[in-house]
């Protein structure tokens, strides 16, 4: 892991980017209910310009449009400084503004989809502040979605069996990796990607909670070994070892 020479953010030049396992299940999980039940669907990042590949990655798989809330290519609003984040609450805030604009041109949304928690931090929280603000049902941790009339059926799994909750729509569902299998853009669908619509736009933010002031590589903890001895004469040694860590 390198750092950018201010230690505001990681050096990205020679790295690919993409979406999380839970958030791979939601777009194939939302693709799949179209495909079953009519409709349209919609995918959501916020992130720098480079974030428009998964769009059309999700949009290659049978996503119809995508909102980008670009962000510059530290992860930061355009225009902001080095200390303003983008922590839970400011993109919780921008995803409900993108979401309510959408709804207002286009009609509501009757499910929507995050991935549990998030890669990094796992913080388990935009979608519930999502789902608050909007005023809708939410239901996590999700391994089962199914669309029963007016209402979407949610499988979480526990020991010893699934717990089920019945909610109307519209609603708002978080939901983890396994949920479904996620299928790989063909070269037809990257074709169609490249004709479908992204909606771009550069979201407000509120004022920050988060101050980032310097990110640090923690120093390796480095590998540690012992020579117990060479051919049979280290026998006992090993065996000494094993007995210490309850092997024997």
């Amino acid at each position: 892991m390198v750092l950018t020479g201010d230690g505001q953010a990681l050096e990205t030049r020679h790295l690919g980017f993409t979406i999380s396992p839970h958030e791979e299940c939601g777009v194939e999980e939302a693709v799949r209910l179209v495909e079953a039940n009519g409709g349209e669907s919609a995918v959501l990042t916020l992130g720098p310009p480079e974030a428009v590949e998964q769009l059309r990655d999700a949009m290659a798989l049978g996503i119809d449009r995508a909102i980008h809330l670009q962000t510059d290519g530290a992860g930061r609003a355009q225009g902001a400084t080095s200390t303003e984040e983008w922590d839970p609450e400011a993109t919780a805030s921008a995803i409900i503004a993108a979401i309510r604009a959408d709804e207002a041109a286009t009609g509501s949304f009757d499910l929507v989809f995050f991935g549990n928690e998030s890669a990094d931090s796992g913080g388990f929280q935009v979608g519930a502040r999502v789902a608050h603000a909007l005023g809708r049902p939410l239901v996590t941790g999700l391994k089962r979605v199914a669309l029963e009339g007016l209402s979407v059926r949610c499988e979480q799994e526990v020991e010893g069996g699934r717990d089920v909750y019945v909610v109307p729509l519209p609603a708002v569902v978080t939901v983890k990796e396994g949920l479904n299998l996620p299928r790989y853009p063909s070269v037809p669908g990257r074709m169609r990607a490249g004709r479908k619509p992204v909606a771009l736009s550069t979201p407000s933010r509120p004022g920050s909670h988060l101050e980032l002031v310097r990110l640090v590589v923690p120093e390796g903890q480095g590998k540690r070994a012992e020579v117990l001895g060479n051919g049979p004469a280290a026998a006992p040694a090993v065996v000494e070892v094993l007995r210490k860590v309850g092997v024997l």
